[in-house]
C-alpha cells in the first residue's frame, strides 16, 4: 500500500509512525474485552498514550500538549481509530473537552482539569446528547444559570461517552435564554 502524505507536513508524517508504532502495542484482547463489555473504560490504553505524549497534541506544552495543528490531531485520531470506534472516541474525548477547557478555561480550570487529561491522570466526559435534540448543540435545552458563585445546572442529558469512568464532564448548556 502507498501512503498519500502529500497534504502531511514532515512533522505530521513523523507523527504518523509515532502513533503507528504505539497502535502496534496495544493488545488485542483489550479490544475483545471491550465487545465483550468487560472493560469499563480503557483507563490503561490513555495512560500509555500519555506516557508517549500522545495526547492533546495541539494544547500548549505547559499543559502537556506538543501545540501541533489541528491537521496532526487528525493524524493522530486516524491511525488510532484502525484499533475501532471505542479507543477512537476515548482518544478523541481528550480533545474535546481539552478545547473548550483550552479555549474558555480560567488558569485554574486548566491547571485542574486540562492538564491532567492530557497527562492521562484524569478522565473526561462530554454530556452533549438530549433526548429529543440528538448531538445538536446549538438545539440544546439544558439550562445553566448562575446563583452566587455557582451554576445550577437543570435539564437532560443521555449518551455520556465516558460518563460512567468520568473524573469530570463537560456539560453543554444554554445560559443567555
Amino acid at each position: 500500500m502507498i501512503e498519500n502524505n502529500f497534504l502531511n507536513t514532515e512533522e505530521e508524517i513523523k507523527l504518523r509512525d509515532e502513533v503507528k508504532d504505539f497502535v502496534k502495542t496495544v493488545d488485542p484482547e483489550l479490544l475483545r474485552k471491550m465487545d465483550r463489555n468487560e472493560v469499563d473504560y480503557p483507563f490503561e490504553f490513555l495512560r500509555q498514550a500519555a506516557k508517549r505524549g500522545l495526547l492533546g497534541l495541539r494544547f500548549p506544552k505547559e499543559y502537556g500538549g506538543r501545540e501541533m495543528a489541528w491537521t496532526a490531531e487528525m493524524v493522530a485520531i486516524e491511525e488510532i481509530g484502525v484499533l475501532g470506534m471505542g479507543l477512537g472516541c476515548s482518544y478523541a474525548m481528550v480533545s474535546i473537552v481539552g478545547e473548550a477547557l483550552n479555549k474558555f478555561g480560567t488558569e485554574w480550570q486548566k491547571e485542574k482539569f486540562l492538564k491532567p487529561i492530557v497527562q492521562g491522570e484524569k478522565l473526561s466526559a462530554e454530556g452533549l446528547t438530549e433526548p429529543r435534540g440528538g448531538s445538536d448543540f446549538f438545539g440544546t435545552t439544558t439550562k445553566a444559570v448562575k446563583k452566587g458563585e455557582k451554576w445550577i445546572i437543570n435539564g437532560e442529558k443521555r449518551f455520556i461517552a465516558g460518563g460512567k469512568a468520568a473524573d469530570f464532564y463537560l456539560i453543554y448548556a444554554r445560559t443567555d435564554p
